[in-house]
């Protein structure tokens, strides 16, 4: 029977670099043996649908039935068929573009945090990550990375994201002795923060990458 793996999420303001950070970590874990699969919320399920046509623009719905499905979103990327518990359970390490806290900081902007922690509490019950990576990087250069994509969705803007970085700390420091949770300032090159990133992967396998 396969040893678990971990679970590794990122969380970050929009265009703070999770996508590239995760990429440089796998292949970096690869290197070592060691197995991993990439995901990310929304999923590519029928439920991620949705949520990225409410998140685009092309379907107009109240935060909270948002907050709703981001949460039904994450049971079944939990529970499901090719889930994150089955990649765990199968030996992989498991790298996670966004989890229950984006839902704290993002819809806990809007509708309120106690009902959001609510709506996850049966995720937080179900699995917790290893390591929560914040990559936390000034709103305002993450806000002209994001300015050069050619479309934006429902949070992209400077006051939101402003908004976002400070529910995101406010819920760190709230859950800081229940999740091992790291904050890796993202605002130097890309090869530099990845120093970092590694840094808190190779002490999570117990120094032995």
């Amino acid at each position: 029977m396969a040893e678990k793996g971990k679970f590794i999420v990122f969380e970050g303001t929009d265009g703070s670099g999770k996508s590239t950070q995760i990429r440089l970590l796998s292949q970096y874990l690869q290197n070592k043996g060691v197995p991993v699969f990439i995901t990310h919320e929304p999923t590519a399920s029928t439920i991620g649908e949705v949520l990225r046509a409410c998140m685009s623009g092309g379907m107009d719905t109240d935060e909270r039935a948002i907050a709703l499905l981001f949460a039904a979103d994450r049971l079944d990327h939990i529970q499901g068929v090719g889930g994150i518990k089955e990649k765990l359970d199968a030996g992989y390490t498991v790298l996670c573009d966004r989890y229950y806290f984006s839902s704290f900081a993002y819809n806990g902007g809007i509708v309120p945090l106690e009902w959001v922690i609510e709506l996850n509490r049966p995720a937080m019950q179900l699995l917790r990550a290893d390591l929560t990576v914040f990559l936390d990087v000034n709103v305002e250069e993450a806000m002209r990375r994001v300015f050069r994509r050619s479309e934006r969705e429902r949070y992209e803007t400077v006051e939101r994201q402003m908004l976002t970085r400070e529910k995101y700390l406010e819920v760190f420091e709230r859950f800081k002795e229940e999740e091992n949770i790291a904050i890796v300032a993202s605002e130097t090159t890309k090869e530099a923060t990845q120093e970092k990133v590694r840094a808190l992967a190779v002490k999570l396998f117990g120094g032995k990458l």
